[in-house]
Order: C-alpha cells, then sequence, then structure tokens
C-alpha cells in the first residue's frame, strides 16, 4: 500500500472548481401581507401565504414552465439581530398538469456590508417521469422583492439539469 499523501499535497494537486451551474427556472410568486405569529424563544415569527403566481424554464430546460398553485406559504423568522431565515413550501405545476412540491430554505442578511444577501436551497419533490431527474438534485436559490410593481417576490433556481 503507498503512503498516504499529505492534506497539503491533496490540495495543492486539486484545485478549486466551481460548480457548472445552470438557471432552471424563475417564478414570480404572489404573496398576501405577512401575518405575525408572535414572539418565539429564537425570534419573531411571521407567515406569508402564497396566492399563486407563474414559473418560467431557464434556457434549454424543456416543459418546466407553468403556474404557483395557490396555498402554500412563508414561514419567517426574524431573530433579535434583524437576521432572517425563510422556509416556504409550496407547489408548483407545470403546463402538463405536473405538480412540483417546493421546499425552500432561505438565509436573509440586510447586514451584509457590500448588498442584501438572499440566498436559499431549494428541494423539489418530483413524481416519477420525466422530471423525476429533481429528486436527486440540490437547487440553489435567490430571492428578490417584486415591489412595487406586484405584492410578489422573484425566486431563480440554479443547478444542472438531468
Amino acid at each position: 500500500m503507498p503512503p498516504e499523501k499529505s492534506h497539503d499535497a491533496i490540495h495543492a494537486q486539486r484545485p478549486a472548481i466551481a460548480p457548472d451551474l445552470s438557471l432552471i427556472w424563475t417564478a414570480i410568486v404572489d404573496i398576501a401581507p405577512r401575518e405575525d405569529l408572535g414572539q418565539g424563544p429564537t425570534g419573531q415569527r411571521y407567515i406569508v401565504p402564497i396566492l399563486g403566481g407563474k414559473f418560467f424554464a431557464g434556457p434549454g430546460i424543456d416543459g418546466l414552465s407553468g403556474t404557483v398553485l395557490p396555498g402554500g406559504a412563508d414561514r419567517q423568522l426574524i431573530a433579535p439581530d434583524g437576521f432572517k431565515t425563510l422556509d416556504a413550501l409550496y407547489e408548483m405545476q407545470t403546463d402538463d398538469g405536473t405538480v412540483l412540491t417546493i421546499h425552500n430554505h432561505v438565509k436573509v442578511d440586510e447586514t451584509a456590508p457590500s448588498a442584501l444577501y438572499r440566498r436559499s436551497v431549494i428541494e423539489v419533490t418530483a413524481p416519477s417521469g420525466r422530471l423525476d431527474w429533481m429528486n436527486r438534485r440540490v437547487f440553489l436559490g435567490t430571492l428578490e422583492l417584486a415591489h412595487p410593481d406586484r405584492e410578489a417576490v422573484i425566486i431563480r433556481s440554479w443547478g444542472q439539469a438531468g
């Protein structure tokens, strides 16, 4: 058995390679006003009902456009220092009727020195069939407000298509 290489040698031999991510979808999600759920042990709790919306496939992604279904919600926790965690659960239905369950875990840091930081990890649950590759992927998300144009948020999902 050859001797083990040092950590330093392995690090020097294997340069970091940035993940190859593409835009998978853009969703414009209509939201209701935020509702106060009261103070919890780690911060102020809120819920934002999801009213519906539309989503659009990224370039080269076929059959991934449709409607954001009403009935989901975004649960929010705002810590005493202002740091926000959002936990959204909702469904999106493609134009051919396939329903995807979206679970979006978002971190919002409004104190970031250069720009507002809103990033997320998105998990998709898809039924068996043409989109089941989404069950085996991690998607990274961005979030922006659509105000004043619409009471909505814009969620972009980045990843590797299957």
